[in-house]
C-alpha cells in the first residue's frame, strides 16, 4: 500500500520540476513541428525561430535565467504572426506552449507576463483579420493564449506561495532558535539568582553566628555558649552546602505555596538565629503563580539576611498580603543602630531585578526606627 501511494504520488513530486516541465515542453513542440503542414518558408522561418528560442531558454534557464525569459517571450510571440496565414493550429500550439511557460516563470514580473501575453493575442487576432480567417477562427488562437497564460500565471503564484511558506519557515526556525537562546539565558540568570539567595542567607547567618562566637569567647570567656553558637555555625554551613546543591534541582520542581515557603523561612530563622519572627497574612490567602511565589520568596530571604546581619537579635516581622490583582510582602525589624557600611552586592540589586521581571516594585529603606523593605507583584 505505501509503496502504490509512492506510485501515485510521483507525479506531483516531478511536476514542478524543470526537468519534466522543460522535456515535456520540448517534445510537444517537436512533434508539433513534426506535423505541422506549411508550404510558406517565412512561416517555417517563424516557426525555426520559435524553436531556437526554446532551446536557449532550455540551455541558459539556469544560468542566466533573465536572458533565457526574454527568449522564451520572443517564442511566445513569433508564431503568433503566421495565425492568419498559417493551414493549421500549429501557430497556435508553439504559442501557448512558450506562453505558458513563460507565465510560469518567477524571473519576469506580472506585469511583463501580462503585457507579453496580450500582444500575443492583439498579434494572433490581427493575423487572423488580415487573413479573412471567420470569426471564430480569429478568436480561437488568442482564446488559447490566454488560457495558456493564466495557466502558467496561477503555477507561478503557487511557485511564489511555497517558496515565501519556506522563507516563513526559515524564519520561524530561527525565531525558535532564538526564543530557545534567549530562554537558556533567562533560566541561567534566574539559576543564578537563587544560587546566589541561598547561598546570601546561609552565609550571612553563618557570618553572624561566627561574631557572636568570637564575642563571646573574647569578652565573656563563655566557652559553653562559643560552643553552642559554633555548632549552630557548623549545622548553618551543612545546611547551606545542602540547599547550595539542591538549588537547581528545585527549580526544576513544582514551586511550594508561598504562604508555606514564608513560613518555613521565618521559622528557619528563628531557630538559626535564636530572634522572634512573626508572620502573617493580611487576606485571603490563595494560590498564586510561580514567577510571584519564586520573587516574593527570594525577597523574604533577602530581608531575613539583612536583619540578621545588620540588626541581630532584632524581632522581625512579615506580612504577606493578598490584594485585588497584587500579593505584596512587607518584612520590618526594628533597627539596632546606624545601619553599618557594607560591602557593595548584588541581593537588593537583583532581588529588584527578580521582581521586575514578575511586574512588581520593590522599596528598601528607613521608617522611623524601624527598617522595612516593600515588594509588590502584580498577580491574576
Amino acid at each position: 500500500m505505501t509503496e502504490a501511494k509512492r506510485r501515485w504520488r510521483l507525479p506531483d513530486n516531478l511536476a514542478p520540476g524543470w526537468l519534466v516541465v522543460q522535456l515535456f515542453g520540448t517534445v510537444f513542440l517537436a512533434a508539433t513541428l513534426l506535423t505541422a503542414r506549411e508550404d510558406e518558408p517565412w512561416i517555417w522561418a517563424c516557426y525555426g525561430a520559435c524553436a531556437a528560442c526554446w532551446t536557449v531558454f532550455v540551455l541558459a534557464g539556469s544560468r542566466a535565467p533573465r536572458f533565457a525569459a526574454a527568449m522564451l517571450g520572443v517564442a511566445a510571440a513569433l508564431p503568433t504572426l503566421a495565425t492568419g496565414p498559417a493551414d493549421d493550429m500549429t501557430p497556435a500550439i508553439l504559442g501557448a506552449i512558450a506562453l505558458g511557460r513563460f507565465a510560469a516563470l518567477e524571473a519576469p514580473g506580472v506585469t511583463t507576463i501580462v503585457l507579453t501575453g496580450t500582444g500575443g493575442t492583439v498579434l494572433a487576432t490581427a493575423s487572423g483579420v488580415l487573413a479573412g480567417l471567420p470569426a471564430d477562427k480569429v478568436l480561437g488562437t488568442p482564446v488559447v493564449l490566454l488560457l495558456f497564460m493564466l495557466f502558467g500565471l496561477h503555477q507561478r503564484q503557487y511557485r511564489v506561495r511555497a517558496r515565501q511558506a519556506e522563507q516563513l519557515l526559515e524564519q520561524t526556525r530561527l525565531a525558535q532558535a532564538e526564543h530557545a537562546r534567549a530562554a537558556a539565558l533567562d533560566e541561567r540568570t534566574r539559576i543564578a539568582r537563587e544560587i546566589h539567595d541561598v547561598l546570601a542567607h546561609s552565609l550571612g547567618a553563618l557570618g553572624v553566628q561566627l561574631e557572636l562566637a568570637e564575642a563571646q569567647l573574647a569578652e565573656k570567656s563563655d566557652v559553653d555558649g562559643s560552643l553552642g553558637t559554633v555548632r549552630r555555625a557548623r549545622r548553618l554551613a551543612s545546611d547551606g552546602l545542602a540547599e547550595a546543591r539542591n538549588a537547581v534541582a528545585a527549580l526544576r520542581r513544582d514551586v511550594p505555596a508561598l504562604t508555606e515557603a514564608l513560613a518555613e523561612l521565618a521559622a528557619r530563622h528563628r531557630r538559626d538565629h535564636g530572634t522572634p519572627v512573626d508572620f502573617r497574612t493580611d487576606g485571603v490567602p490563595r494560590a498564586v503563580s510561580s514567577a510571584t511565589a519564586v520573587s516574593l520568596s527570594a525577597g523574604a530571604r533577602e530581608a531575613l539576611t539583612n536583619a540578621a546581619r545588620h540588626a541581630p537579635g532584632a524581632a522581625v516581622t512579615m506580612v504577606l498580603g493578598f490584594g485585588a490583582g497584587r500579593v505584596s510582602l512587607r518584612v520590618v525589624n526594628e533597627r539596632t543602630g546606624a545601619r553599618p557600611a557594607r560591602a557593595p552586592g548584588f541581593g537588593l540589586t537583583g532581588l529588584r531585578e527578580r521582581i521586575a521581571l514578575a511586574g512588581g516594585t520593590l522599596t528598601a529603606g528607613s521608617e522611623g526606627r524601624d527598617w522595612r523593605v516593600s515588594a509588590e507583584v502584580p498577580d491574576g
